[in-house]
């Protein structure tokens, strides 16, 4: 019988069987960031203890800082500026490499990662942030800790865990036009909840997902903890290996040839079984819009919300219910049409050099609806450059979006920045919860596409919906 990608990265990595189901896992990179790595370094210090292997652990600046111009330490969060110079501090202090505020390397973790190569095919990388199964479309076993297990991890080296089971998601055909990476997740956690993946590995495979660039992949394994998966996962190829050669932290020479023979293994075995099995034809797929506060509450675009009594889950139905209350929206209304006060690309699902090209290309020639305001924060530096590079941010610029320095930015104002109160704001994130990017603010997640045309309509709608440019001669 054959193996999963999942169980041959897991057995690799295996120190010990800990009995129970448990195990000791070897973890090969760990990834720090300015809003708990000095609470981490510093319960480190606190307890007698070290950083085992220095080289293995990096740290960036990129929760709460300011993605404003000129920016400095001080935050508009109150007491921001301490948490990154004592995050600055402590990875001096044991040897961490650090990517700054003022780096050309600094940006959001699970961009600035495969950017520079540090997460590779058949590693195990984690992070004190949820999306880290985000670099799982590398091929490797990522996954979200807490600051207790980051101390663990960078003592030790190791962790912890109880192994999980395997899910295997295949998106058959291919995607209609205009439907993206981001729609096929929502596609997904809209049909099966929130909940469907949970504590689950996912492996996504499929024509549809093979066709994706890497910038895709890892927006569909970035929304895997958005299903209730413990990671997400794609099998390595071509398109990986030409994403990562040459990156300043992947293998060169002789040692690039020899990973590259170990790589080309790290697939599932054609025989080899899942705990449970999804297939969704991709060619049924359409753009999604959340019409509530989670990712499940979703639906394609032109459609209507759904009615309450459709859900025969009871917890699922009061929750809905509650949505649609803080929404400020009602079963059968549609979400196409829906006045929008502000629009924001960003985020580490969707803040890549292609989404931001994919956004521009909508945004080239038109203008965003009066009165609102549209926000444009680039996923990392060395993106943020490509694109002024290219010209893309003088198209934003031009078509009335802020263009911003990197960070995290307005995926939620831990920054101390927000939308204001109860703003319905069309947005490129990854999740809608109650008041994360404001107070009461009613957040609709959709791709970045569906961001751009519904920021120049003033409402929420698609290409489709937006009037041809005029050409002059």
């Amino acid at each position: 019988m054959g193996t999963t990608l999942f169980d041959k990265i897991w057995t690799a990595h295996k120190v010990a069987d800990l009995g129970d189901g448990d195990c000791l896992i070897h973890i090969d990179r760990i990834f720090l960031h300015e809003r708990t790595g000095a609470v981490a370094l510093k319960g480190l210090e606190q307890a007698g203890r070290t950083v085992r292997d220095p080289k293995r652990v990096f740290c960036t600046m990129d929760h709460i800082v300011d993605t404003f111009a000129g920016r400095s330490d001080d935050t508009r969060m109150p007491g921001g500026g301490d948490f990154i110079r004592a995050t600055r501090e402590a990875a001096r202090a044991n040897g961490l490499t650090l990517f700054d505020i003022n780096d050309p390397r600094q940006g959001i973790v699970h961009v600035i990662s495969p950017e520079q190569g540090i997460v590779l095919p058949g590693l195990t990388l984690v992070c004190p942030d949820s999306h880290t199964c985000t670099q799982g479309a590398f091929g490797a076993m990522a996954w979200g800790i807490g600051s207790t297990e980051a101390e663990h991890a960078m003592a030790t080296g190791t962790l912890r865990l109880s192994k999980p089971r395997t899910l295997r998601v295949r998106f058959t055909g291919a995607l209609p036009a205009g439907v993206s990476a981001k729609d096929m997740a929502l596609s997904l956690i809209g049909r099966h909840s929130a909940a469907g993946a949970k504590g689950m590995a996912v492996e996504f495979d499929g024509t549809a997902v093979r066709a994706l660039d890497m910038a895709g992949r890892m927006t569909l394994c970035n929304m895997a903890v958005e299903f209730g998966a413990f990671t997400g996962l794609i099998a390595p190829d071509e398109k990986t290996l030409a994403f990562l050669k040459g990156r300043p932290y992947a293998p060169t020479g002789a040692l690039w040839d020899r990973a590259v023979r170990d790589w080309q293994a790290l697939r599932s075995d054609a025989d080899a079984p899942f705990d449970a099995e999804i297939e969704i034809d991709a060619a049924t797929l359409a753009p999604m819009v959340t019409w509530g506060t989670s990712p499940e509450q979703v639906a394609p675009m032109n459609t209507p919300i759904p009615d309450l009594h459709g859900f025969a889950d009871e917890t699922r139905r009061k929750a809905a219910e509650k949505a649609l209350n803080y929404m400020g929206l009602a079963p059968g209304q549609s979400v196409q049409g829906l006045k929008v006060d502000a629009a924001f690309i960003g985020s580490c699902t969707n803040s890549r050099l292609s989404d931001l090209e994919r956004a521009a290309g909508i945004l080239k020639g038109r203008r965003v609806a009066p009165g609102l305001r549209a926000i444009c924060v680039p996923g990392s530096t060395a993106t943020k450059r490509a694109a002024e590079d290219r010209g893309i941010d003088r198209i934003f610029r031009e078509a009335g979006f802020e263009w911003r320095e990197s960070g995290c930015s307005m995926c939620f104002f831990a920054g101390g920045e927000s939308f204001g109160f109860r703003d319905r704001v069309i947005s490129s994130t990854n999740r809608n919860f109650e008041n994360r990017q404001g107070p009461e603010t009613r957040t609709h997640i959709a791709s970045p596409e569906t961001v751009a045309a519904s920021a120049i309509l003033g409402h929420i709608g698609g290409v489709a919906d937006l009037p041809r440019i005029r050409e002059t001669v």
